[in-house]
């Protein structure tokens, strides 16, 4: 049985997905979303009109230059069967990807609920202790202090209003 020496693990038990699947599933995605701006800009008007080219006109065709481009990869992809078609991604790489997604995408809805601010505190005291594994002397001062200047920065310096939570609403921000 091989072995993936530079993962150390059984080859066969690394891989997740093909390249070859992968674009097809992204060359899939492309044609829907050109099928989308097409069927959009249609409605828009994509013909030549009186005065000049419709409101669809040229993001129409840029919709249709996008569905061939993408139609053609599918269709490369999908006639290519090779035996030997490589990994898109290992296991071990795909765990470094998801550390890094499900924590942002978190703290992406978070701030809805907190607000930026405070979401922004956690999810740098989040990072620092579990991926970076530092002492929570040294995280403190980073998570309550990085917030505490960019709010200052964005809401009394340059006037520019970001998602707030409780904490804003309790000092009447």
């Amino acid at each position: 049985m091989a072995h993936d020496t530079e993962h150390g693990g059984n080859t066969a038990s690394e891989n997740t997905v093909s390249k070859r699947s992968m674009e097809l599933v992204v060359a899939g995605l492309f044609m829907a979303l050109a099928t989308l701006i097409m069927v959009d800009n249609w409605r828009l008007g994509a013909s030549w009109q009186e005065d000049g080219p419709g409101a669809g006109y040229f993001p129409f065709r840029i919709g249709v230059i996008m569905f061939a481009v993408s139609a053609a990869t599918f269709a490369i992809h999908l006639r290519r069967l090779n035996a030997a078609d490589p990994t898109f991604v290992d296991r071990t790489q795909l765990r470094q990807v998801l550390q890094v997604l499900v924590p942002t995408i978190v703290f992406v809805i978070s701030i809805g609920f907190l607000g930026i601010y405070l979401a922004s505190g956690l999810f740098i005291l989040f990072f620092m202790r579990w991926l970076g594994k530092y002492p929570f002397y040294k995280i403190l001062p980073i998570a309550v202090l990085t917030p505490l200047f960019l709010f200052m920065m964005f809401e009394i310096w340059f006037l520019v209003p970001l998602p707030k939570g409780p904490i804003e609403a309790a000092l009447g921000y």
